[in-house]
């Protein structure tokens, strides 16, 4: 049983509730009936509501009598309760979906013991206990899916509500909020002169909504600040799954690790130092010019930079249990994060962007960590054609968007999906930037030179005859094609 919180503030939690004039959608008093079954019933129904009203946590309460809220006192010991051979929270968690980061806690009330269940509101799709939905209705628990106008408007809210809004540490000092977030960064990347008095601070702060009054007094940080600022990130409880993991292995697999680091900071106070962690990390390959040798890095660090953010902006913050994770071989490295592409992965060069964190996207730009709306991949593929290595990879394994940069590889050593994903990508970049692509400017993509100009024919028949790329004209001469996208084709679409 984890608890993080302190006497006083149960107890001053306590008072609140038993302080209301009834039991609500998102409150439920008990005395000692704490049936498993019947609990795991009430965290469904109590965190749906919760969502559904627009609270950020919902309440069970053993050791309050319903009829006036006195404290009585319980024999609940959620410690010592079992659901056959299995302890109780590991049973209620196996059984909720999604599972829930519930907390139970137990409090001394002058001679009286009480027990407070702390439920987080739903987020992204109702809460389901065993298979099944439930709802508040009033102060009865019932099942959602006989009450659809409460289902659609709940299906509503999830579409409202986003990540940032989030509250990451509730009621927090003036103190506790300047010991937690790191807001001399905060005036660095924002580019302002550091306040002289403490209320200055908390101002500014409070105007980009990365703090906000309390209706109990002190301040709540919310989980755009607490994700772009936090000192440290395993500070905040809920957001100490989301720090971001490098991992550098010996070979091209994961056998072997050499070095494994989470980071610790907030997003924008510890993102140039990330950076520059992982591009100590990556390999470096040693080339000759005017007749010096010197050492070049593997991958673009501008290419690295901007997949790292992209990583952090476009996660899905909902998904537990996971985080951004920097992967390094000894011929690529990987970056993937948490969720779903919300674009094909196909068409991430040219699709208007989309963030799932769009308040967190801004505030990132804002600092000048990622490039301006829709420019980044675009930044990518040229930093990687300039460098002359294959084409990134952009996938989406299960719950997840990845991107893969390759190692160098002369033309001769690529492989056909290689091939044709590189000029495809070519191709992507040339229509965005509203230029043709043709066998000259592919050539002069993989260093091929002229006198072998039908190496690169044979390789724009392969990308033609994938259906990745198509003829701009069909009627041109082989000497004046020109090629595009299939989706920038007359009547293209997704393939």
């Amino acid at each position: 049983m984890s608890n993080n919180r302190s006497a006083e503030y149960l107890a001053s939690l306590l008072r609140e509730l038993c302080a209301l004039p009834r039991e609500t959608e998102w409150v439920e008093f008990k005395s000692n009936d704490a049936e498993p079954a019947a609990i795991g019933e009430y965290i469904s129904a109590l965190a749906n509501a919760a969502a559904l009203v627009g609270k950020e946590r919902a309440y069970l309460v053993w050791g309050v009598r319903d009829e006036d809220h006195a404290v009585v006192g319980t024999a609940f010991d959620p410690a010592l309760a079992r659901k056959g051979n299995e302890e109780l929270e590991n049973w209620l968690l196996r059984l909720l979906e999604p599972r829930l980061d519930f907390r139970f806690f137990t409090l001394q009330v002058g001679e009286h013991r009480a027990v407070l269940l702390e439920i987080p509101c739903a987020a992204r799709h109702p809460v389901r206990f065993s298979g099944q939905e439930y709802i508040r209705v009033g102060s009865y628990k019932k099942k959602l899916r006989d009450f659809p106008e409460k289902e659609r408007a709940l299906w509503r809210t999830f579409d409202q509500t986003s990540f940032e809004e989030g509250t990451a540490q509730e009621r927090a000092t003036a103190d506790e909020v300047l010991r937690l977030l790191d807001y001399p960064a905060y005036f660095e990347l924002v580019g302002r002169s550091l306040p002289t008095d403490r209320d200055g601070i908390l101002a500014a702060l409070a105007s980009d909504r990365l703090i906000h009054p309390s209706d109990a007094g002190g301040w709540d940080i919310t989980n755009l600040g607490a994700v772009l600022l936090a000192k440290r990130l395993n500070a905040f409880r809920g957001l100490r799954r989301k720090s971001v993991r490098v991992v550098q292995y010996k070979g091209a697999d994961r056998t072997e690790t050499l070095k494994e680091q989470e980071g610790g900071k907030g997003y924008a106070c510890g993102f140039e130092g990330l950076v520059e962690y992982v591009d100590g990390l990556v390999p470096a390959n040693e080339v000759i010019e005017q007749a010096l040798r010197k050492s070049v890095p593997m991958f673009p660090k501008l290419a690295v930079r901007e997949l790292v953010a992209n990583a952090l902006i476009h996660q899905d913050f909902f998904i537990g249990g996971a985080g951004p994770m920097v992967e390094i071989f000894s011929d690529r490295i990987e970056i993937t994060n948490p969720g779903e592409p919300l674009v094909d992965t196909r068409r991430f060069v040219d699709s208007p962007p989309r963030s799932r964190n769009e308040t967190l996207a801004s505030m990132m730009r804002r600092f000048g960590i990622c490039e301006e709306r829709g420019s980044g991949i675009d930044k990518v593929v040229f930093q990687v054609e300039l460098y002359q290595l294959p084409a990134p990879l952009f996938e989406n394994p299960r719950e997840s968007t990845r991107a893969v940069l390759f190692a160098y590889k002369s033309l001769s050593a690529m492989g056909k999906e290689d091939r044709v994903r590189a000029c495809y990508l070519h191709a992507c970049l040339r229509h965005v930037t509203r230029k043709e692509m043709t066998n000259t400017t592919l050539r002069a993509r993989f260093g091929v030179k002229e006198r072998n100009r039908s190496v690169v024919s044979r390789l724009l028949g392969e990308a033609v005859e994938a259906g990745v790329i198509q003829l701009a004209d069909p009627s041109a001469a082989p000497k004046f094609r020109q090629y595009v996208p299939f989706w920038a084709a007359p009547g293209g679409g997704l393939a």
